[in-house]
């Protein structure tokens, strides 16, 4: 397959220089390897053609045979069309372009036999196909099975691209000689152990598959394939790192530590507190960079868990700093952890973008003397002027918001690797933690705090607006106090929302005895310190906000968050907002106010809401309705890598048997790991032990390189 790698696919027949910048630029296909790997998104049955007696509004993609009576041009400007009267031999449709129409009454002549593709509508009693595909009807060569159909840009078309065309160019690179000398990507000994389809076979099938059953076949060797290599990739550096970067040894946790524990905290950890600190301090105290992922659901306990690691640090005569993504987040932050700290004479301070020069000045001198022992901040922690005298513990709050470049960048503030804590109160499904976060051990905390009780969520409409309002009325007479999110600042003509601007007069106006703050991201930072203290401090009992409140708030009288067009939010978002409720020993609500017109996927996501506060379910309904998202390693979500055609929503069985294959391929053949030269280990799994010969471990290193070669180097990245 490598061979494939190396041939410029402008040098393929049918494509040249023009077409292949234009598939480099739009698919990302440079080379042969690149278009035999981007596979058909779905297939449809070209099995059998239909008339037009037949059609129905809610069939797929058809095909039909027939000939164009003739060709019609209506409208002017961007209004023009170009209509084709199409005759089956016994009826009659139409066929509409909207774009290229010279280049189509051109290529179509009326009474020559043709096929069109494409999905029927039903406009006026007059069906129609936009943009058919269309071939002419060749006898010899019937289109017949599976046909797979490629995904193509607004560009692509423009410049006369179609599915078909791509297939074209795959049929062409089936039959190269590149091809059909390709040596299969994984070794036999797992090809046959798992009873995989070749590769060559499966390449074929994925395009154009013999049989339903085979290209059942073929997609299972893709996808253990992908998932396989990912994780491979991820276990051989991380043991890498784990080998080539010592740890700073923490050998006592001090008694900063034990006069916290003993004497300031007014409550008893929780047994899982308990337990990840124990995991906490078995990692600082190994001589192995810690490397540690921190779950928890909203108001568990993990600023708590955080702190007390800090002090496993101070307590070894080293720095902390925690990053979070938000201005909001680290000042609250800040002022728990600035508290907590004095207690035990641990100075604690803020930096952030909005941090004055010369309060900057004081911090820049006392994080290199090292009298500040905690500096707790945003992106402005990873700038290059902050120099830490010996940073040892770096906490990142709320993880999945900073690319791994950003982390790196942290990472790289000590000469020494300090040990790192990530955290995240989004909880994450094990198949997407599994591959995203492969390298990291995983602690969870999955108790609440005793004497919380968990929130109850309820879903209103329009209509009950009014016993709403008196149901607020109620809590802000006993006293609570009550958070309004909207999903706009300002009105939109264009989306019919609820907007901050309206509702906070409406809200001022309903409640008129009782002060109302607001905040939203488009605040100056001295205007929403300013908003958010008035809530904080009491003097505020209604916040009327944007989802800018989703993390870093914390008011334990506050007893119930509003929640306007909750349609509009996704499952996590709106777990993150009922978290900021419920951190009290009262009881609390969430209200989720939408239209009654919502259903589908809508309806599903409002109605788990109200069934679970169990952030793991939340997070495993949400990825199988919205699919994992966007997976591109240097933006928010932490991989490395896109996913062809495995998907970790539906995925999860293959995803662990990917896993288990290459820790095993991992433990027993050595010369995967680069600079090990010990006598393999023997493991057993279910499928038994996997010690590959020398050729196929040189073919392992070798499509690890094609696959990851411009990858972000995950040895130096947490």
């Amino acid at each position: 397959m490598d061979t494939l790698a190396r041939y410029d696919i402008k040098f393929l027949k049918g494509v040249g220089e023009s077409r292949a910048k234009l598939l480099a630029s739009e698919l990302g296909i440079h080379t042969f390897r690149d278009l035999i790997y981007t596979f058909p998104f779905r297939y449809v049955d070209r099995s059998r053609f239909y008339t037009v007696d037949e059609l129905r509004p809610e069939m797929p993609m058809i095909q039909i045979k027939g000939h164009f009576i003739r060709f019609t041009e209506e409208g002017e400007g961007v209004r023009r069309r170009l209509k084709g009267l199409f005759s089956d031999g016994k009826r009659m449709m139409e066929t509409v372009w909207f774009s290229r129409i010279r280049q189509i009454e051109g290529l179509y002549k009326p009474g020559e036999e043709y096929i069109i593709f494409g999905k029927p509508s039903l406009y006026r009693n007059v069906w129609s196909m936009a943009h058919p595909e269309i071939e002419k009807l060749d006898s010899s060569h019937p289109p017949h099975g599976l046909r797979g159909i490629y995904s193509l840009t607004e560009k692509l078309r423009d410049r006369q691209f179609s599915a078909r065309t791509i297939g074209k160019m795959v049929e062409r690179l089936l039959a190269h000689e590149r091809f059909q000398n390709i040596r299969d990507t994984l070794p036999y000994e797992i090809v046959d152990a798992f009873h995989l389809m070749p590769l060559k076979e499966a390449l074929i099938n994925m395009h154009f598959p013999q049989s339903v059953e085979n290209l059942r076949k073929a997609r299972e060797r893709m996808k253990f394939e992908e998932l396989f290599y990912v994780e491979l990739h991820i276990l051989r550096f991380a043991r890498e790192r784990g080998r080539k970067i010592p740890g700073l040894v923490f050998p006592t946790v001090g008694d900063a530590l034990w006069k916290f524990y003993s004497e300031v905290i007014p409550f008893e950890l929780t047994n899982a507190q308990k337990r990840v600190l124990r995991e906490i301090r078995t990692d600082m105290k190994s001589g192995k960079q810690m490397n540690r992922l921190l779950q928890g659901d909203v108001g568990c306990g993990k600023t708590m868990v955080a702190f007390m690691s800090m002090l496993m640090a101070f307590g070894s005569g080293f720095q902390s700093c925690m990053m979070a993504p938000t201005e909001i987040l680290a000042t609250q932050h800040y002022e728990t952890l600035k508290k907590w700290g004095e207690s035990v004479g641990v100075r604690v301070e803020l930096l952030t973008g909005s941090t004055r020069q010369s309060v900057r000045n004081e911090i820049h001198s006392g994080l290199t003397d090292g009298s500040i022992h905690i500096l707790v901040g945003t992106h402005a922690l990873i700038e290059d002027n902050v120099e830490f005298r010996n940073l040892g513990l770096a906490v990142v709050d709320e993880q999945h918001r900073f690319g791994v470049m950003q982390r790196a960048r942290l990472w790289r503030k000590n000469k020494a690797a300090p040990h790192i804590l990530v955290m995240t109160a989004t909880p994450i499904p094990r198949t997407l933690a599994m591959t995203v976060y492969g390298d990291l051990e995983v602690s969870v905390i999955d108790e609440l705090p005793p004497g919380r009780k968990p929130v109850t969520t309820l879903l209103r409409f329009e209509s009950q607006r009014q016993s709403v309002y008196s149901m607020i009325g109620n809590e802000l007479k006993a006293g609570r106090q009550i958070y309004i999110v909207y999903p706009l600042v300002h009105e939109n003509e264009k989306l019919s929302l609820k907007s901050l601007e309206e509702g906070y007069v409406r809200i001022c106006d309903i409640f008129n005895q009782y002060k109302v703050c607001f905040i939203h991201g488009q605040l100056k930072p001295a205007e929403k310190d300013w908003q958010m203290n008035l809530f904080t401090s009491g003097k505020a009992r209604i916040m009327v906000a944007t989802t800018v409140i989703e993390v870093g708030v914390n008011v334990p009288n506050a007893s119930v968050m509003l929640i306007e067009n909750a349609e509009r939010f996704g499952l996590s978002q709106l777990h993150q907002l009922r978290g900021r409720v419920g951190r009290g020993a009262d009881q609390s609500f969430c209200i989720l106010m939408t239209r009654p017109d919502i259903g589908g996927d809508t309806r599903k996501r409002l109605d788990i809401m109200t069934e679970t506060t169990d952030g793991f379910l939340i997070s495993e309904a949400d990825m199988k309705i919205r699919g994992p998202g966007d997976m591109e390693g240097t933006r928010q979500s932490g991989l490395a890598f896109n996913l062809k055609i495995a998907d970790l929503v539906h995925d999860g069985q293959i995803v662990s048997m990917a896993r288990e294959e290459a820790i095993r391929v991992l433990d027993t053949n050595p010369a995967l790991n680069a600079g090990e030269t010990q006598t393999a280990i023997t493991s057993k799994g279910e499928y038994g032990l996997r010690q590959l010969s020398p050729p196929s471990i040189s073919m392992l290193l070798r499509e690890l390189d094609i696959r990851f070669a411009r990858s972000v180097d995950w040895s130096r990245i947490s």
